[in-house]
């Protein structure tokens, strides 16, 4: 159980790049936030979202004892699982002009595709910057210190990208 749990902590093996292994990481968030587009619902879109972080506060606190390290580097579902919320705005903006869940060719397209790069180095950006509380969430125990952090960096990077969809 404790490999499987490393498994899925560490982004099937995204995290154990030698060099930037956060930015590793967040590749496979955008696949989380195709497959949650995928559901072609908005409301399993944001359960998707919930129970993304439910699962990386437990699985990250759990790869912090097994590899007996605070936040380690290799661990990178936080990145993963707050992917999506860095899309938030964009999502809702496109839900209310199509009257639909949008499919993620929209957020891929020749048009769109420099706003999904600048909201994936945005995250990025705020990932390692990490300005306040960013950085003091960090302080929280166990899994809660490895998520939030990245879910809040996400909140800043959603509300900056409201400049490139509204």
């Amino acid at each position: 159980m404790s490999r499987f749990c490393l498994l899925i902590a560490q982004g099937f093996g995204a995290g154990r790049m030698p060099v930037a292994p956060g930015t590793y990481g967040t590749v496979p968030g955008l696949l989380w936030f195709v497959v949650l587009l995928l559901t072609g619902n908005f409301w399993l879109f944001i359960a998707g979202i919930v129970l993304g972080i439910a699962l990386s506060v437990w699985l990250c606190g759990e790869a912090e004892k097994i590899l007996q390290q605070k936040d380690p580097p290799s661990v990178v579902l936080d990145e993963i699982i707050a992917v999506p919320i860095c899309f938030l705005p964009w999502v809702v903006s496109e839900c209310r002009r199509l009257g639909a869940m949008p499919e993620p060719g929209a957020f891929f397209s020749a048009k769109s595709w420099w706003i999904t790069v600048t909201i994936f180095a945005l995250f990025r950006v705020f990932d390692i910057l990490k300005p306040w509380p960013v950085k003091q969430s960090q302080r929280l125990p166990g899994g809660w210190g490895v998520t939030v952090d990245d879910v809040l960096a996400a909140g800043y990077v959603a509300l900056l990208s409201l400049f490139f969809v509204l």
